[in-house]
């Protein structure tokens, strides 16, 4: 069973985090996020703002990110439409909000699960 920590503070309490703010804090890391304490997924945060996205099952999805307004954007591979998060910083973390909206999914940045970023090959057949 993997236990989540999350920071629980509310997203509008905080201001929305800037684009250079955002590239500040996850460049470099490898960040896990879950969802009303469940693992939702880990995402790589790579230099020119590249990132790569999985839902922890193997799947992994190369993407970019970019600053729209008070949202920080992001564009994989596998989609057309650009998936908008209000981000914010408390003191366990970040905290992301999709689109700005406070009945949408909102996503903790998780301590430690105790888990890695496992990313598959294609799958090919025979």
């Amino acid at each position: 069973m993997i236990l989540l920590m999350f920071a629980v503070q509310p997203a509008a309490a905080q201001s929305p985090l800037s684009g250079a703010e955002f590239d500040v804090y996850t460049r470099g890391k490898t960040l896990f996020y879950g969802s009303d304490g469940q693992v939702y997924g880990v995402e790589r945060y790579l230099p020119n703002r590249r990132v790569i996205w999985s839902f922890l099952d193997g799947d992994c999805m190369e993407g970019v990110w970019y600053e729209y307004e008070e949202q920080i954007c992001f564009l994989y591979e596998d989609r057309l439409d650009p998936q908008c998060w209000v981000f914010t910083q408390s003191g366990g973390g970040l905290i992301a909000q999709f689109e700005g909206d406070p009945t949408a999914t909102e996503l903790y940045e998780a301590e430690d699960i105790g888990e890695e970023m496992l990313c598959y090959g294609p799958d090919v057949g025979v």
